[in-house]
C-alpha cells in the first residue's frame, strides 16, 4: 500500500509539471512585473486552476487504485471458488471425464465475464492420469509449481492471479502416490479491467466538468475582495505621499489612520510610520543645508594660520557669525601631562559676570565628559572684536545655547574638545547641524594649532639643538662668520672657546645614553650660567661645545673659560647605580684676528688647543703661546693641504684587512680602510677623517674611496664580501646612497657584496635618520653591520629594531674575555643573541692564537685582527 501511494504521488507530481509546462503564459507571468491588484487576480486564478487539476488527478488516481485492488480480491475469490468446487466434485465421486467437462464449462461461463481461467495439470496428476494438451507455461506458472506460492501481478490493463492447487488430506484418497502439499495444478485467472476503468474516468470527467466553474467563481470573489482592500490601502498611500513636494512637508505627513485589513501589511505600515517619524525628526530643508555649507566654507585653512593661530580662530568666529550668530567658541588643548589650556574666543568683549558663568559651565561640561584626569587647567580669553560689548548671558542661556564635543584622547595639535555658544543651539534641527560642524571645527582648530606649533618647532629646531636647546652647528658657523665681519668692521677682537667633556664615553657606557643626555643638558645650563650677556653658546656635536665671546680678548676669554671650569667642578648628578657622576672638561681658545683671519682656521686653531689641553692631562684650559701658533698652523696647514689635495686628486688609497671564516679557516672577506700617501709616509684614517669632516668633505672622501675599491676588486677579480666604514655625516646626505648605486652600476658590482658598517656610538646621534638610511641601504640590496657592538647600552635595541646582517663585537670584550669572566659572559650573550636573530658575528681585535681559539670555541662566525692579518693595499695576502 505504501509503495503504491508513493508511486501515485510521483505520477501526480509529473502530471502537474506537465500541466504547468503546457501553460507558456505561466512562465511569462513569473518573469513579469505586475500591479498588485492584477497580480492577486492572476495568482488566485492560477492557484484555483492548479488546485482543481491536482484534486482531479488525486481523486481519479485513488479511485483507480481502489478499483484495481478490488479486482485483485475478486480474482482471488473466483480462483478459490473454482478450486473448492473442484474438490467437492471429486469427493462426490466424479470421474476424470466429468471433471474435464466441468472445467470447460467454467471457462465457457467466464467468457461472458471479464475473466479468463486456465488450469494447468502438474506432474503428480500426470503420473496417475497422463498428460493432456494445455497452454504453454510461462515463468510465473512454473514458479507457482515450484514454490507453491500464489502470485498476483498486472500487465496493464489486465490483472493476473496465479493460484496453485495443493494436495490436502482428503485428496490423498484418490491420489495415493501424492503427498500432502504437493501441487496438483495451477489455476491462472486473468481479469481485463480497462472497460471498467474507462467507464469510471468518463463519469468522473463529467462530474468534475460540472463542478469546474465553482472554484473559478470562488477565486474571482476572493480576488475582488482582496483587490478592494488593496485598492483602499494604495489610494490612502497615494493621497498622502502625493501631498509631499519638499522635505518640510514631511512634518505634516500622518499615517495614523492607515489600515490595510491584512496583518502583514499592517506590520509594514507600522514600520513605515516609524520611518516617517524618524524622517520628520531629522528632516533638514534647503535652508538648513545652505546654512551648514556657509559655515563650513569658513573653515578653509590658508597660509595665514602660520602667523598666529589665535588670530585665525578669532577671524573664524567672525566669519561663522556671517552664517549664524555665535557668541563664543572654545577649545581645550593638552599641553602637558594632566595640564590643559582652555582657549575661549569671544565675538565681542564679554562682561566679567558672563566670563565667570561661562568658565564655570564649560569646566563642568569638560569634567562631566572627559575620561581622563585634569590636574591643572589654564583659561585664556581672546576677543575677536573688542570694539563692542557682548550682551550679558545668564546661566540658563549659556547652558541651553552651548554645544560641545569632548574626545577621549588628544588628537592632532593636542586638541581634546571644542564647543560653541550660539542662540541656534536651542533649535533641535539646527542643533544637529552644529554637532556636525563641531566635528569638522575640532579637526580644523586642531590642525591650525598643529600647523602653528609645527611651524614654530621647525623654525626653532632649524637653529637649535633639540637636546640642550642651544644653537646648533649650522647656526654657530653663521654667527661665527657674522661676528668676524662685525669685528673686522669695528676693529675689535673676539674669542672662541672649544669645550670637550673628558672621557664622556665612559658616562654613556656605564650609565646609558639617556643619563648621558641628561648630563649634557645639565652641563649646558652650567656653562650658560658662566657666560656674559651676549655670549653665544652652541653645541657643536656629541660632547663638544663652542662659545663665541664678542669683544673679548685672550684675558677676558680665559676668565670666562675659568668660570665654566668652576661651574663644571660643581656639577654632580646621581647615577643609576647610586654614585655621583662627575666629568672634567678640556677647553681650547683662539682670538680673532690674532690666531686666524677666517672662521674655519679660527675654529681649527681653537680645536687644536682643546686637544693640547687633553694631551697635557685634561681638565685644563689651553692658552695659546707663540710656539703653539706656529706649530698648530704648520701642522694644520700641512694636513689640511694634504687632505684637500688627496680629495682633489682622488688619491684616497684603499687598504684591506682580511676577515677569517672560523669554520673553514679561509679568508672570505675584507674590511676596507682609507689611507693617504704622503712624502713622509702613510696617513691613517684617524689622522685625517676629522679634518675631512670639519672641511665638509667626508662624504666626497667616502665616495672616492668606494670608487677606488671597486676599481681594485675588478682588476684583481675579487668576488667576496667587503666591509666598508661610513662616517655618520653621510647619513644626512640624501644623495649619498644614489651616488653609491651609480658606482655599483658603473663597475658592475653586486650590492649584496658590500657591507656598510657604522659604529654603535655613531648610531645614537639620530636613530630616526639611521633607520631611514638602513632601510634605503637594504632596499637597494646592500648589507649592514654594527661596528663596536656591545660598547654601549643600545646593542639589544639595535638587534630588535634594525635589519642587521653582521655585528662586529667590540674588541674591548674580545681582548679581555680570556682574563675576565664577566667579559666572557658578555661575549657569549652577544653571540647567542645574534644567532637567535640569524645575524652573523665578527670578533675584532683577534691579536693572538689563544684569542682565535676562544673565538672558534664560542662559535663566532668570523675573526679579524692583527693575528689574522694587517691592513694592506694587496687583496691577496695572508
Amino acid at each position: 500500500m505504501k509503495e503504491a501511494i508513493i508511486k501515485m504521488s510521483e505520477k501526480i507530481g509529473e502530471n502537474i509539471l506537465n500541466i504547468l509546462e503546457r501553460i507558456p503564459v505561466l512562465r511569462k507571468l513569473v518573469s513579469t512585473q505586475f500591479r498588485l491588484r492584477s497580480f492577486v487576480c492572476v495568482a488566485v486564478l492560477i492557484a484555483s486552476y492548479i488546485s482543481f487539476n491536482a484534486t482531479y488527478l488525486i481523486v481519479s488516481s485513488l479511485y483507480q487504485y481502489s478499483f484495481i485492488k478490488n479486482a485483485d480480491e475478486v480474482s482471488d475469490a473466483v480462483s478459490q471458488q473454482i478450486f473448492n468446487s473442484m474438490v467437492r466434485l471429486m469427493e462426490e465421486g466424479w470421474t476424470r471425464d466429468e471433471l474435464d467437462v466441468f472445467l470447460e464449462s467454467v471457462k465457457g461461463a467466464n467468457s461472458r465475464l471479464p475473466f479468463k481461467v486456465e488450469v494447468y495439470r502438474g506432474e503428480a496428476v500426470e503420473r496417475d492420469y497422463g498428460k493432456i494438451k494445455q497452454p504453454e507455461m510461462d515463468m510465473n506458472i512454473r514458479d507457482a509449481f515450484r514454490t507453491g506460492d500464489a502470485v498476483v501481478y498486472k500487465a496493464d490493463p489486465i490483472v493476473i492471479n496465479i493460484y496453485p492447487i495443493k494436495a490436502e488430506g482428503r485428496c490423498l484418497k484418490c491420489h495415493v502416490r501424492a503427498g500432502a502439499g504437493d501441487v496438483f495444478g495451477v489455476m491462472k485467472v486473468q481479469q481485463d479491467i480497462s472497460p471498467a476503468i474507462n467507464e469510471v474516468k468518463r463519469k468522473a470527467n463529467l462530474f468534475f466538468f460540472i463542478l469546474l466553474p465553482i472554484p473559478f467563481i470562488m477565486a474571482g470573489a476572493v480576488a475582488v475582495f482582496l483587490n478592494a482592500r488593496i485598492n483602499r490601502s494604495t489610494t490612502f498611500f497615494h493621497d498622502r505621499i502625493s501631498s509631499i513636494n519638499e522635505v518640510k512637508d514631511l512634518t505634516t505627513l500622518s499615517l495614523s489612520n492607515a489600515y490595510s485589513g491584512f496583518v502583514e501589511f499592517n506590520q509594514v505600515l507600522g514600520e513605515i510610520k516609524g520611518l516617517v517619524q524618524k524622517i520628520k525628526d531629522v528632516a533638514i530643508d534647503r535652508e538648513i543645508l545652505e546654512f551648514e555649507i556657509k559655515v563650513l566654507e569658513k573653515f578653509i585653512i590658508t597660509s595665514e594660520v602660520v602667523k598666529d593661530w589665535k588670530d585665525h580662530v578669532s577671524n573664524l568666529l567672525l566669519e561663522i557669525n556671517k552664517a549664524m550668530e555665535a557668541y563664543a567658541l572654545f577649545s581645550i588643548f593638552q599641553v602637558g601631562e594632566e595640564v590643559y589650556d582652555l582657549e575661549i574666543f569671544w565675538r565681542n568683549k564679554p562682561l566679567d559676570t558672563t566670563k565667570e558663568r561661562f568658565e564655570h559651565i564649560v569646566k563642568r561640561k569638560i569634567e562631566d565628559s572627559m575620561r581622563f584626569s585634569m590636574a591643572e587647567i589654564k583659561i585664556i580669553h581672546n576677543v575677536a572684536d573688542p570694539s563692542a560689548f557682548l550682551q550679558d548671558l545668564n546661566e540658563t542661556d549659556i547652558n541651553l545655547q552651548t554645544k560641545s564635543l569632548i574626545l577621549e584622547t588628544p588628537q592632532i595639535g593636542g586638541v581634546v574638545g571644542i564647543g560653541v555658544q550660539s542662540e541656534i543651539a536651542r533649535d533641535a534641527v539646527r542643533s544637529l547641524v552644529i554637532d556636525g560642524i563641531l566635528t569638522t571645527l575640532l579637526n580644523v582648530v586642531g590642525s591650525i594649532k598643529a600647523i602653528y606649533k609645527y611651524t614654530k618647532d621647525l623654525e626653532f629646531y632649524a637653529t637649535r639643538d633639540p637636546l640642550t636647546n642651544l644653537y646648533n652647528q649650522r647656526v654657530f658657523w653663521e654667527l661665527l662668520g657674522y661676528e668676524i665681519g662685525r669685528s673686522d668692521r669695528h676693529r675689535y677682537k673676539f674669542s672662541l672657546l672649544v669645550i670637550d667633556l673628558d672621557n664622556f664615553k665612559n658616562i654613556n657606557d656605564s650609565y646609558g645614553h639617556i643619563f648621558g643626555d641628561k648630563f649634557l643638558s645639565e652641563f649646558a645650563l652650567k656653562a650658560r650660567d658662566a657666560l656674559r650677556q651676549g655670549d653665544i653658546l652652541s653645541r657643536y656635536g656629541g660632547d663638544e661645545f663652542v662659545v663665541v665671546l664678542p669683544e673679548a680678548d685672550e684675558e677676558q676669554a680665559f676668565l670666562v673659560a675659568n668660570r665654566i671650569m668652576e661651574n663644571m667642578g660643581r656639577l654632580s648628578l646621581p647615577a643609576p647605580d647610586g654614585t655621583s657622576a662627575r666629568v672634567t672638561i678640556s677647553i681650547g681658545m683662539a682670538v680673532f684676528p690674532d690666531h686666524a683671519e677666517n672662521a674655519k682656521d679660527l675654529f681649527i686653531f681653537a680645536d687644536n688647543m682643546m686637544y693640547k689641553a687633553k694631551s697635557e692631562g685634561k681638565n685644563s684650559i689651553a692658552v695659546p703661546t707663540q710656539k703653539d701658533i706656529i706649530e698648530t698652523f704648520k701642522a694644520m696647514s700641512e694636513k689640511t693641504l694634504i687632505v684637500t689635495n688627496a680629495i682633489e686628486q682622488r688619491e684616497i688609497a684603499p687598504y684591506f684587512q682580511p676577515v677569517l671564516n672560523t669554520e673553514t679557516g679561509g679568508v672570505e672577506c675584507y674590511e676596507v680602510f682609507s689611507r693617504i700617501k704622503t712624502e713622509k709616509g702613510i696617513l691613517n684614517a684617524g689622522e685625517f677623517i676629522e679634518i675631512a669632516e670639519k672641511l665638509g668633505a667626508i662624504s666626497k672622501l667616502d665616495l672616492i674611496l668606494l670608487e677606488n675599491v671597486f676599481v681594485k676588486i675588478n682588476n684583481e677579480g675579487y668576488a667576496g664580501l667587503l666591509f666598508i666604514n661610513l662616517s655618520s655625516k653621510s647619513l644626512v646626505l640624501s644623495e649619498f646612497i644614489p651616488n653609491i648605486i651609480k658606482l655599483t652600476k658603473k663597475y658592475e658590482i653586486d650590492p649584496g657584496r658590500i657591507v656598510f658598517e657604522i659604529s654603535e656610538k655613531d648610531t645614537m646621534r639620530n636613530i630616526v635618520l639611521l633607520e631611514k638610511f638602513i632601510d634605503n641601504l637594504k632596499f637597494s640590496g646592500f648589507k649592514f653591520a654594527i661596528d663596536e657592538f656591545g660598547s654601549g647600552f643600545s646593542c639589544f635595541y639595535y638587534v630588535k629594531r634594525f635589519p642587521i646582517d653582521f655585528v662586529k663585537i667590540s674588541g674591548e670584550f674580545i681582548r679581555g674575555m680570556l682574563m675576565s669572566k664577566k667579559e666572557m659572559a658578555i661575549v657569549q650573550t652577544m653571540v647567542v643573541l645574534a644567532k637567535e636573530f640569524n645575524i652573523k658575528t665578527v670578533a675584532e681585535y683577534v691579536e693572538n692564537k689563544d684569542i682565535l681559539d676562544c673565538v672558534k670555541k664560542l662559535d663566532i662566525d668570523y675573526a679579524q685582527g692583527y693575528h689574522i692579518g694587517l691592513p694592506s693595499p694587496d687583496l691577496k695576502h695572508k
